[in-house]
């Protein structure tokens, strides 16, 4: 049985990959998602097996690419940290230059949520583009 830590249910749902949840950061100052490995138990790296963490890097690669592909960014970021949420899970955002963090990190910023027709059309094209890449 899988399940997501409280921080990650509080975030918008778009799909499923073979291997990872991709979920939604509201946040229209930096296009970003979050891809969560579907395996209960993972903490870091370490706890996958040689294979699921090619898996794991080959979806990364499929979003990290949607998003430069939808949101042509200046500079994508892909990060797993953890400190705060227990849960392996990689965060894929676009950056801009003149963007309200540029050029430091976005940790921290308090960003701008989108009016909830944008977010559900922005989430739709994530969406299409993911599972037909």
């Amino acid at each position: 049985m899988f399940t997501l830590h409280p921080a990650l249910q509080k975030k918008d749902f778009i799909c499923d990959l073979p291997f990872c949840k991709v979920l939604f950061e509201d946040n229209k100052d930096y296009p970003w998602i979050f891809l969560v490995p579907r395996k209960e138990n993972v903490r870091n790296m370490l706890d996958l097996t040689t294979e699921e963490r090619l898996v794991l890097m080959r979806e990364i690669e499929q979003a990290e690419q949607v998003i430069a592909t939808l949101f042509t960014p200046d500079q994508t970021n892909v990060a797993m940290i953890g400190n705060m949420t227990p849960q392996l899970h990689v965060h894929i955002i676009g950056r801009f230059k003149g963007d309200p963090a540029w050029p430091g990190t976005v940790w921290g910023t308090k960003g701008t949520p989108y009016e909830p027709k944008e977010k559900q059309i922005v989430i739709e094209k994530i969406k299409k583009e993911l599972l037909h890449v």
